[in-house]
């Protein structure tokens, strides 16, 4: 393990614990994939509040970690070869602690590639096109007269509930039996669409009963309870 003197944005955040991962987030759908998955593994870690009031997202010392300027990101002081390492992205973020503790991804190369998948199809499909909707549902996109915006996302984001309604027909989690990073993924988004959006009536979320079903057995999870709080 290394020094994380070196990482700017510890000058600005300095690391209490320089032995734990250093997160730097917010509790928002993308923030709490990290600390939910960190709260299921049980790794110590040290969060850190990146405060949009404050447009802290735009210092140089995050965007020195992050320079797509979006929360979450982490240092991991012991990443390989026991070197230091930074990563933005929340998926890649995902995909990387589990990999290094061999947890909530499959072991088999099949299996790895099919959760893989469907983390992937909530980056490039249910975050996008539920955020969104978010904008033109609940934040400055509600005002605009000509609703034809929203309406395209929220037959987009009924399609992408869809899909996934039909995968978890008969199966407990994503992946079946296995509860993995795909699961970490999506449901946040999901939660958040129903919730903080207000846009379950919106999208007919009634009829989507297994992402219903599942989406209750995920948030009944302490390390989720606990993540969806983190940094407070």
């Amino acid at each position: 393990m290394s020094s994380l003197d070196a990482f700017a944005i510890t000058r600005k955040w300095p690391a209490q614990h320089p032995d734990r991962i250093q997160l730097y987030s917010l509790p928002t759908p993308n923030g709490v994939k990290v600390s939910i998955l960190l709260e299921e593994l049980g790794l110590p870690y040290e969060p850190h509040r990146v405060s949009f009031d404050s447009q802290d997202q735009f210092s140089p010392e995050f965007l020195s970690l992050s320079p797509n300027n979006k929360i979450p990101a982490i240092l991991d002081p012991n990443g390989p070869d026991g070197k230091p390492l930074a990563l933005f992205e929340s998926g890649a973020i995902l995909v990387y602690l589990a990999s290094k503790t061999g947890q909530f991804i499959p072991a088999d190369t099949a299996g790895r590639y099919e959760t893989l998948q469907w983390v992937m199809f909530q980056m490039g499909g249910i975050g996008p096109m539920f955020g969104q909707l978010g904008f033109f549902h609940k934040f400055a996109g509600k005002d605009y007269e000509d609703k034809r915006p929203r309406d395209r996302y929220v037959a987009e984001s009924k399609r992408l509930l869809g899909v996934l309604d039909k995968r978890l027909e008969g199966r407990d989690w994503v992946m079946g039996e296995q509860y993995t990073i795909a699961d970490i993924a999506i449901l946040p988004w999901v939660r958040n669409l129903v919730g903080f959006y207000g846009a379950g009536d919106l999208v007919e979320f009634s009829q989507f009963k297994n992402v219903a079903r599942v989406l209750e057995a995920f948030v009944a999870r302490p390390a989720v309870a606990k993540g969806l709080t983190i940094p407070a």
